[in-house]
């Protein structure tokens, strides 16, 4: 599927204007919303973060994307550096990239241990069911490319002066290791996706539909009423529930 530049920028305003709306209704009510984004590398999770927060307010927007963990992290409560980035009462916090890093790169990377992982897998449920019993609304998405296309971006990474602050070493191994990925996300899929905190599949290839689907997706999902909200629901062959 794809779009055209006039058509992308006509929708994407229009869907723009209906976040404005639904921020002032979360502002209004004092709502936490907190948006997970996960997927492979070079998806597109920075640009349809920014397309997201273009037009929202500074003050009750906040984009998390922490850098890797200090020795301290490395020795405290596994979501200890997490907390501190949760939603307060009027807040929207979008993680790029969160604890799941340790269902994906730590795994895939061997940056954690088995002990680690397990612990993980078995505590990440609860801990989102608690967080939801507190008053936070979780959206989760998982960005998904195909091979060919990870491979034309980050080539395209590469080359341009000015992504050169995206290019690590986790990047240079994303190929090879293409498959261990595909393996980690099915597991934590399988383990983590329940009905409370469902994961939220995105076929990303083409970047410009992926965000466009996005955004459509928080809008349904964010309950509104009184805000005059419209907007049509998601294509569901581009963002779509995980189905065991």
């Amino acid at each position: 599927m794809s779009i055209t530049k006039e058509d992308y920028k006509a929708e994407l305003l229009k869907l723009q204007i209906e976040l404005v709306k639904l921020q002032r209704h979360i502002i209004s009510h004092k709502h936490k919303v907190l948006i997970i984004f996960e997927g492979r590398d070079a998806a597109g999770k920075d640009g349809t973060i920014k397309r997201i927060i273009e037009h929202l307010s500074p003050r009750e927007t906040r984009v998390m994307a922490l850098g890797k963990p200090s020795e301290k992290d490395k020795n405290s409560w596994y979501f200890q550096r997490y907390v501190a980035h949760l939603p307060s009462a009027e807040e929207i916090v979008l993680m790029n990239r969160s604890w799941y890093n340790r269902a994906g790169v730590e795994r895939v990377m061997g940056f954690c241990n088995d002990h680690e992982y397990e612990q993980f897998m078995e505590s990440v449920v609860t801990f989102e069911q608690m967080l939801v019993k507190s008053g936070i609304q979780i959206i989760k998405f998982y960005l998904d490319i195909s091979r060919e296309e990870q491979k034309e971006r980050l080539d395209a990474r590469r080359e341009d002066p000015l992504k050169q602050w995206k290019i690590s070493p986790i990047d240079e191994v994303a190929l090879e290791k293409f498959d261990d990925y595909s393996r980690a996300r099915d597991e934590m899929f399988r383990r983590t996706d329940n009905p409370v905190t469902p994961w939220h599949i995105v076929n990303a290839d083409v970047k410009k539909v992926a965000r466009l689907n996005v955004i459509r997706h928080i809008l349904t999902e964010v309950d509104c009423p009184g805000e005059n909200i419209v907007v049509e629901a998601p294509d569901g062959e581009i963002v779509y529930p995980y189905k065991r």
